[in-house]
């Protein structure tokens, strides 16, 4: 994309981030939903179940915490993830909510100061880690706490 627009944008990172996440949630929701045991699946089109309906009532039901445990996944990886932003999104030293614009984001942040010969900015960086350390932990808790059987 940045080579078709000949610039660093943001909807460059978005699809780099994308590409990186869905392999690993269609890998794990095909996993989960392949442990489902096919007495289940069979015994739903015995009673004359509709195959979209075993699908979505039964299959992915029965699979939904290796789902979700899949997306979580997904997005602790690429919440870290700063090479793909380097060279798509770039950078930006200002708030922007362009998409067709070099835009911020935490990893090259945190990357950026990292690598500063400056012990406050080094300090930062560290506390961007934490920041986004609490955010991936936030969204585990959030999911477990939504998705959770109420039974």
């Amino acid at each position: 994309m940045v080579a078709r627009f000949k610039t660093f944008s943001g909807a460059a990172g978005v699809l780099a981030l994308s590409l990186i996440v869905i392999p690993v949630v269609i890998r794990t929701t095909e996993n989960m939903l392949s442990l489902i045991p096919n007495a289940l699946r069979e015994a739903a089109y015995a009673l004359g179940t509709p195959k979209w309906k075993v699908i979505t009532m039964i299959t992915l039901k029965a699979a939904r915490a290796g789902v979700v445990t899949g997306v979580l996944l997904a997005v602790a990886r690429i919440a870290g993830e700063t090479a793909p932003l380097l060279f798509t999104a770039l950078s930006n030293q200002f708030w922007t909510s362009n998409l067709g614009e070099p835009m911020a984001s935490l990893p090259v942040t945190i990357f950026k100061f990292a690598m500063s010969p400056y012990e406050n900015w080094q300090k930062l960086a560290w506390a961007g880690v934490f920041l986004i350390t609490l955010g991936v932990l936030g969204l585990n808790i959030l999911a477990r706490v939504l998705f959770r059987n109420k039974h």
